[in-house]
């Protein structure tokens, strides 16, 4: 509370926050992790419009279990294992408590915790604080807007679909609930929803039987029964080949950090049940791509409606050029904490990332062109936030989690976006 406390600022707008355990895929890098609060701020600013004096990066320093760093005669964060269970928990309720003290209207974006971590601090503070994860709801939503776009370029029903997802941390799961949420927006009933969605961790596909699962497999777990049907080798280990034969999915993820396992066996078998796979390998760096795009035109003879988590070329294929969109993050988040600010939201709900996820959608593409990309250019990002935070307020004013809502959304939205200018001097004689 006191460190909070000096923080030189009467206002602080937006937070984001990390511990520094899972720096993308670079792993736990302890106080070295401050970059990504400081670079996430700077695209609130560049993108979102947010004020720079009213943000603030924050990294928590509760150790480190790198070993090179705890070896580090230069390293300047806390040597010392990480703090784990009521410490870890402790520290961080105090941190809340401080940080919502000293400036109670503030939005919180928790970024790069740890699996164990990160959705239990998200369901912890959610329905208490101004607060999101973006590597779980932030990720949802731009994967649930490439979803969106690819399936209105197509002209492909959300409530057809059967989606595979490889890889089951808090951003696979995360991706799964709001894949759902937009399921029972098109009329289906959750346990429907749910049926549709396969979830795949270390072990293999997610079932009610499956030995040692833990609480975030659980929530999409098939049904035992359905899967025993199947007649698999190992239903306690069943492989991604598998799954694809059985569950027949239009739509693959990977969100696994695992390089390569989208393989052509496996696309192909895909490709077998549907002309247009959806395919988005997400985990970066490229080195852990669960496939790169050029080999997934080629697989399927330039048929495939491809995202990536990592910047590539366009691709060239018979002819074709097909530009492959990133499924960035700065799609949304800028947009989301916009909206937050400018309606004066208390709260930061899933539905606000659904509404966040049609409106980019709209932008995509494909809409004008089959084989265009899923996401739009990044010139076009300042448009898209403000329109991105226009869609998030109005649905925080619709649930009824504002304070003092604006009289004038869209005049409030555009107050709030801040425009780096030089002031004209003129030196008076």
């Amino acid at each position: 509370e006191e460190i909070i406390n000096n923080i030189p600022k009467d206002r602080v707008d937006v937070i984001v926050v990390t511990d520094g355990a899972r720096i993308l895929g670079l792993g736990d890098l302890g106080m070295g992790g401050m970059a990504i609060p400081v670079g996430k701020l700077s695209l609130y600013s560049l993108f979102g419009g947010v004020h720079p004096a009213y943000t603030l990066p924050i990294t928590l320093d509760v150790g480190t279990n790198n070993q090179a760093l705890l070896n580090d005669p230069l390293y300047l964060g806390w040597q010392h294992e990480r703090l784990s269970g009521p410490e870890y928990d402790a520290f961080i309720e105090a941190f809340v408590q401080a940080v919502t003290k000293r400036f109670p209207n503030v939005l919180i974006q928790w970024e790069d915790f740890a699996k164990d971590q990160a959705q239990p601090i998200l369901d912890r503070y959610r329905d208490k604080v101004c607060c999101f994860n973006d590597d779980i709801q932030g990720t949802a939503g731009v994967v649930v807007a490439g979803i969106f776009g690819a399936l209105k370029g197509i002209d492909a029903p959300l409530t057809e679909q059967r989606i595979v997802l490889f890889g089951a941390g808090s951003a696979g799961v995360g991706i799964a609930e709001l894949i759902t949420q937009a399921m029972i927006q098109e009329g289906m009933s959750r346990e429907e929803a749910k049926e549709r969605i396969y979830v795949m961790g270390r072990n293999g596909l997610a079932h009610t039987a499956t030995e040692g699962l833990d609480d975030l497999k659980k929530r999409f777990a098939q049904p035992h029964e359905k899967i025993a049907k199947w007649g698999v080798n190992d239903i306690q280990s069943i492989p991604l080949l598998e799954t694809i034969q059985h569950a027949k999915p239009t739509i693959l993820i990977g969100t696994s950090t695992q390089p390569n396992t989208f393989t052509e066996e496996i696309v192909l078998e895909m490709k077998k049940h549907v002309p247009r796979p959806i395919i988005f390998p997400l985990s970066n760096p490229t080195s852990k791509s669960e496939a790169h795009p050029e080999d997934l035109m080629k697989w399927t003879r330039g048929q495939a409606l491809i995202a990536t988590g990592s910047p590539y070329p366009p691709v060239e294929y018979e002819g074709k050029t097909y530009t492959i969109g990133q499924c960035n993050n700065v799609f949304i988040f800028p947009g989301v904490g916009l909206g937050v600010i400018a309606s004066g939201a208390t709260r930061v709900t899933d539905h606000m990332f659904l509404k966040a996820a049609e409106v980019l959608s709209k932008y995509a593409p494909i809409l004008n062109n089959p084989y265009a990309s899923l996401f739009p250019r990044v010139a076009q990002l300042r448009a898209i936030s403000r329109d991105v935070a226009l869609a998030v307020g109005r649905e925080a004013i619709a649930e009824g989690i504002c304070n003092n809502p604006p009289d004038d959304l869209k005049k409030a939205v555009q107050n709030h976006m801040w425009e780096p200018k030089y002031p004209t001097m003129v030196r008076k004689k």
